[in-house]
């Protein structure tokens, strides 16, 4: 590869850049605010096994939205489901990654 063809492709990469600001300033911004989320619910987790409405109630995060965290935490093996309590499941940080 020459140099024009390098001064080109670079030029090409910093006007894709300027042309698709918005949309990655909105990916960092969903980025940090679901890694802020996770960040909440690992530490109200912290205290001891919660159900889903309480560590909805803990974090101020909506029922629904906390399910869908828990349930993506346990999926990657953050977090593990312990006895329920009446209808819902208890889950806990697991030990293993609980500090990654």
């Amino acid at each position: 590869m020459n140099e024009t063809d390098k001064k080109s492709q670079k030029e090409a990469l910093k006007a894709l850049r300027v042309q698709r600001k918005a949309s990655i300033e909105r990916a960092r911004n969903a980025v940090k605010e679901q890694n802020k989320r996770v960040k909440a619910i690992v530490a109200a987790l912290k205290d001891g096994a919660k159900t889903v409405p309480e560590i909805a109630a803990a974090t101020g995060f909506s029922t629904p939205e906390t399910l869908l965290y828990v349930a993506t935490l346990k999926k990657y093996g953050r977090v593990g489901e312990g006895p329920k309590d009446g209808d819902y499941f208890k889950y806990e940080l697991l030990e293993s990654k609980a500090g990654a």
